[in-house]
């Protein structure tokens, strides 16, 4: 038995096995029925036996009878290959074929007998479970691979002079959904017509011209086929519509043909919009108490279109349920009236707003929506610019957005409105982390708002103002607040000052401004803005809660990481009260307040609070939420600035393959997750093998992102960095030169990311032995940074601590100790006691102390130094092993080599177990352990 949909070939193939039996002597008598209906396969029966048995052709019936009685195994005649009809020794050798077999009830007592001396074969559109038993084996006939049909396209068109490309021919194709009826046909119009596939292809794409415009006239159809593509599945279609529920199926197919043929969800079938609609539009004859259209109704059609093989319905998967070949869509969409078409593209629009969730848990549910919406926009663009009616509906949240009660308080204003759906998909694709995807679809939607409603109208700056946002998260770090301003008049002069969505533009400049390195201002404007907020929303809003976060971010960002602390602590608990303590702005504030925890120094806090966060991330928002991936991100972080590199290691490691898997080897979030391992494997001792992964990555980053997107910046840094660590001194300095001019020209000479650098190519002259020229360009760059950053910025602080390193280095150890000792009392007093810059400056200030004469005084601080990391950062920690180093040192330069020596000894033991025997520190360890222990020996004999 060959199933299959209609146009996959079943009935050729059927032929073509029939013929080889038939050349190969296998048959004696030959029977092919159409059986369409149960009256043609009496008929045909009939015939038979009146030719065979000289059976009366008046009682077809029992004709038919005494034909199935003769095919049993016994003596009889039968005919032959010359048509004549004789006496059979043993039972003849029959094949009977039932052709396009619509419904199997009309075979209730007429199907040929199984025996071993005939063979039935069936071809039919239908998947009923009556149709399968032991002696029938089904067998699906599905559609020509790419390859196939693009083979098959070449041969066909072999006859006419011309060579088409096999892109061109793989092109069309695709465009045919490889249909061997389709392409067949095709084939012929092109042969006739002689137009190239390029011309074919955009007749195909033309909403405006029917399918049937696009294929021979019934003369000229090629393999003595009868009909076109679209006659294919109409009768099909006809009778499934006759089936239980009595009149669902058509618009059921109907609302499927404007969705997208690789997969309908089923929610958004069984959705209010499409109830309602199915409900409208149910074709009669019915009774009125089963016309209203439910869930368990929609399955029931589903499942009697699945029969037909007029779609692909799997119920129990939530995402892809329903399939369907793209000419049955196209063939359903080209019978539609104007007025009904227009219909089906707004409930089906409807539709995917109501199943669309605020927060998209589950990503490749989220992906399949957006496939929706774009096949969508494919076939009714135009139709989802409309004026709303206020919808009986609302969308999953329950709750209607105030921006929308707002469209329809002011309708007499603005009377056109883009569909919510479109708006919707750029935010996912924002959301999922595919910013370039979602700038090239939000440019698309402000080009289409402009046309449709003008320039000035709400929708057009709305979407502008996403497109912003868009180019931003790509990495436009300038344009976005260039542009966001010109935005901002435009939202002023068309909205006023108080309209949500100005407010908004607003915040979103503010942000910008923040990005593109002006944060001192960009601080000032949220304030300002924070304000009107709270006058307009009120406290609780969480547009207001949202600025406030913005303004903890710049806070912290302009050096007051303290302060960010504090005012995360009282966002987190306003956002839990206001929003519930599982809302995703709650979580995200809590992710604010672990950040910033870790930035002022509780790196052990902040892992603590991210290894929380994470279990609430995959609780509300599932494993594979971008926003839950990120917290596992965070949590490796800040481990390893704990001093937990290898756990961090382990755990990004096993990040990176859900990253690799959820979000693909290209995402940000994935090329991000590969720069931490090269550093945690930098971290691990092998600086050499980091430099080799990084080069690797940043070509990857540079295909990606392109050559002047921040992140890809920020990793040719990295590479930067790395070089040097491993001695690739040269080639880390000419990285960083070629970085600074980059840094300049995209981000501005005085964005914050171009100071941080140009402080690195001070460092790097001061490596490569140029000290004159480091001083000069530290002193350069230090200049500007108080200029911009101002005197007491961490990127300031670390410039002037660099410059007392540089004084020590040059014979200047006195003055080392004072300059660091002036930034030591900056950092106290800005970032506290315990933050870890403020650690490490007084592990600097206690070595130059030791080298400017006073190694007591040296082995004391480092002493106190020891006991403040091993209650903050805990005995493991790199920075606590580095103390205990520090004091064994200058304990033997005070003059207790012996106390020096044995001192190293035990943290010879502790450097092995922590980081490894192979580290680099370890191996540096073993060798002052050999040094001390020869200074206490020759003290000894001295």
């Amino acid at each position: 038995m060959l199933t299959g949909m209609g146009g996959v070939g079943k009935t050729q193939l059927a032929a073509h096995y029939v013929r080889g039996a038939w050349q190969a002597n296998q048959i004696d008598l030959l029977v092919w029925v159409t059986a369409t209906t149960r009256s043609a396969v009496i008929d045909t029966y009939a015939q038979a036996a009146t030719s065979i048995l000289d059976a009366d052709p008046t009682t077809p019936e029992s004709a038919a009878a005494a034909f199935l009685a003769w095919l049993e195994p016994k003596g009889s005649t039968a005919t032959g290959h010359g048509g004549t009809t004789a006496q059979m020794d043993s039972p003849p050798r029959w094949f009977i074929v039932l052709d396009d077999l619509t419904d199997p009830a009309d075979l209730r007592g007429l199907w040929p007998p199984a025996s071993a001396n005939g063979r039935t074969l069936i071809t039919t559109r239908r998947r009923d479970a009556a149709l399968t038993s032991a002696v029938r084996e089904p067998l699906t006939v599905g559609l020509f691979t790419p390859e196939e049909a693009a083979a098959y396209l070449s041969t066909a068109l072999a006859p006419r002079d011309s060579h088409e490309s096999i892109e061109q021919l793989s092109m069309l194709a695709n465009d045919l959904g490889c249909l061997p009826l389709a392409l067949s046909q095709a084939a012929a119009y092109l042969l006739e017509t002689d137009l190239s596939c390029v011309a074919y292809r955009q007749l195909l794409a033309d909403r405006t011209v029917a399918l049937t415009a696009a294929l021979p006239d019934a003369s000229s159809l090629p393999d003595d086929q009868t009909n076109a593509v679209p006659a294919a599945w109409s009768l099909s279609i006809d009778r499934v519509d006759r089936m239980h529920p009595v009149g669902l199926a058509r618009p059921v197919l109907q609302l499927v043909s404007m969705l997208d043929p690789n997969g309908v969800p089923g929610t958004v079938l069984s959705s209010q919009p499409a109830l309602d609609h199915f409900t409208k539009q149910r074709t009669p004859p019915f009774s009125k108490a089963e016309g209203h259209a439910t869930g368990d109704k929609v399955d029931a059609a589903l499942k009697a279109l699945h029969r037909l093989s007029l779609v692909d319905y799997t119920p129990g998967t939530s995402r892809q349920t329903v399939r369907v070949h793209q000419l049955v869509q196209r063939a359903v969409r080209d019978a539609l009236t104007p007025d009904l078409y227009a219909e089906l593209a707004q409930t089906a629009a409807d539709a995917l707003t109501a199943v669309w969730p605020e927060v998209e848990r589950d990503i490749l549910f989220a992906g399949v929506l957006r496939a929706n919406t774009t096949a969508l926009t494919r076939h009714a663009a135009d139709l989802l610019w409309y004026t709303p009616p206020k919808p009986p509906w609302r969308p999953a949240s329950g709750r209607v957005p105030w921006r929308r009660r707002w469209w329809w308080r002011n309708l007499g204003r603005h009377p056109r409105m883009a569909h919510p759906v479109l708006h919707r998909t750029g935010r996912s694709l924002w959301e999922s982390g595919q910013a370039t995807e979602a700038v090239a679809y939000g440019q698309n939607l402000a080009d289409w708002a402009q046309h449709h409603l003008g320039r000035d109208h709400p929708e057009t700056l709305k979407a502008r103002n996403n497109v912003l946002v868009y180019r931003s998260a790509a990495g436009d770090v300038a344009g976005p607040a260039a542009a966001g301003a010109e935005l901002l008049t435009d939202f002023l002069r068309v909205l006023g000052p108080n309209h949500p969505e100005t407010l908004t533009a607003r915040a979103n400049l503010a942000h910008w401004r923040d990005q593109a390195g002006d944060t001192a201002g960009a601080t000032a404007a949220t304030a300002d803005l924070l304000k009107d907020f709270l006058r307009v929303f009120g406290p609780a809003h969480p547009d207001t809660l949202t600025v406030r976060k913005s303004l903890v971010d710049q806070m912290g960002r302009a050096g007051d990481a303290a302060g960010a602390v504090a005012a995360s602590d009282e966002l987190v608990a306003d956002c839990s009260r206001a929003l519930g303590p599982d809302h995703p702005d709650t979580l995200t504030a809590r992710s604010t307040l672990a950040n910033w925890l870790a930035i002022a120094g509780d790196a052990a806090g902040a892992a603590a609070a991210f290894d929380s966060l994470l279990e609430d991330y995959v609780r509300v928002l599932g494993p594979d939420h971008p926003e839950t991936l990120t917290a596992r991100f965070n949590l490796a972080h800040w481990r390893a600035s704990a001093g937990d590199s290898a756990g961090a290691a382990a755990t990004t490691d096993e990040l990176l393959k859900d990253y690799l898997r959820v979000l693909g080897p290209d995402h940000p979030n994935t090329l991000l997750a590969r720069r931490s391992l090269a550093n945690w494997r930098a971290s691990a001792g092998d600086a050499a093998g980091a430099a080799a992964a990084m080069d690797e990555l940043v070509k990857d980053y540079l295909r990606v992102l392109g050559p002047d997107h921040p992140d890809t910046l920020d990793a040719r840094s990295t590479l930067a960095n790395w070089r040097w660590v491993s001695g690739d001194l040269d080639g880390g300095a000419a990285l960083i030169d070629e970085l600074v001019k980059d840094y300049s020209r995209v981000l501005g000479p005085d964005h914050p990311d171009t100071l941080l650098t140009r402080g690195g190519v001070a460092q790097f002259r001061s490596l490569v032995g140029d000290a004159a020229g480091a001083t000069a360009a530290a002193t350069e760059v230090l200049g500007d940074q108080i200029r911009v950053l101002g005197i007491e910025h961490p990127i300031t602080l670390r410039t002037r601590q660099t410059l007392a390193q540089w004084m020590g280095a040059q014979g200047d150890p006195c003055g080392a100790a004072a300059g660091t000792a002036e930034v030591l009392e900056v950092y106290i007093r800005v970032l506290g006691p315990e933050h870890p810059d403020t650690l490490s400056t007084r592990d600097n200030l206690t070595y130059w102390r030791g080298v400017a004469g006073d190694p007591a005084g040296a082995a004391a601080a480092a002493a106190a130094l020891l006991e403040d990391r091993l209650r903050i950062l805990g005995p493991e920690h790199p920075d606590t092993l580095s103390s205990r180093s520090s004091l064994a040192k200058w304990q033997g330069e005070s003059g207790d080599a012996p106390g020096a020596a044995a001192l190293f000894a035990e943290l010879l033991e502790d450097y092995v177990r922590v980081l490894g025997p192979d580290h680099p520190d370890t191996l540096a360890v073993r060798n002052d352990v050999n040094h001390w222990q020869e200074r206490a020996a020759s003290q000894g004999r001295t």
